[in-house]
């Protein structure tokens, strides 16, 4: 049984060296612009999604949802946010065709990830995917209304509305709209 274990120890850290060998000499692609392999994908969003639940704070939004917060949420999206995932304006980023992963596209697929999540991304990013971290540029206050703006995207009030509509030249999406798109890509 005692060189059973042994060999199945020696097996596991050969494999390990081997992986490691592969990857240190230059085996493994890392071409931003080549879509990766899908075990690749699953693997590297499983451990991003991984690594939040066990190290972001499950932290509640200290501000408000007001008209004031969403539309300063707005402003700091449109001057931070939306060369990566795609302007106020409805039209998709063109740099996110550059990046592996692409970033989401907030505007057109807002994220349903709770409001701690969304805020521990933007002010810790996401290393190896050019998400970079936001907590030296923006204040706490500001990420949050990012996140507020992000959270509420679908039930903005008519204000808000009005402002997006009057500043950006393109109406935000509403729920009425979503569920539409859902409906087309639940039918063949």
């Amino acid at each position: 049984m005692g060189k059973f274990l042994l060999g199945v120890i020696v097996a596991v850290v050969v494999l390990i060296l081997c992986a490691l060998g592969f990857a240190l000499l230059g085996f493994l692609p890392t071409p931003a612009n080549v879509e990766p392999a899908s075990y690749e994908r699953h693997f590297a969003m499983s451990a991003v999604d991984a690594s939040m639940e066990r190290h972001a704070p499950r932290l509640t939004n200290p501000l408000t949802p007001t008209d004031q917060n969403l539309e300063d949420g707005m402003k700091l999206y449109t001057m931070n946010c939306a060369l990566c995932h795609g302007g106020l304006d409805r039209k998709p980023s063109t740099l996110a065709n550059s990046f592996y992963p692409p970033p989401p596209n907030f505007i057109s697929d807002p994220p349903d990830d709770p409001e701690w999540h969304t805020f521990y991304t933007m002010r810790t990013g996401i290393r190896y995917s050019g998400m970079p971290a936001w907590d030296k540029t923006l204040s706490e206050s500001d990420m949050w209304k990012i996140t507020l703006l992000l959270s509420h995207m679908d039930k903005l009030p008519p204000a808000v509305q009005d402002y997006w509509k009057s500043n950006f030249n393109a109406a935000p999406v509403t729920s009425d709209e979503e569920k539409k798109g859902e409906e087309k890509h639940d039918h063949p």
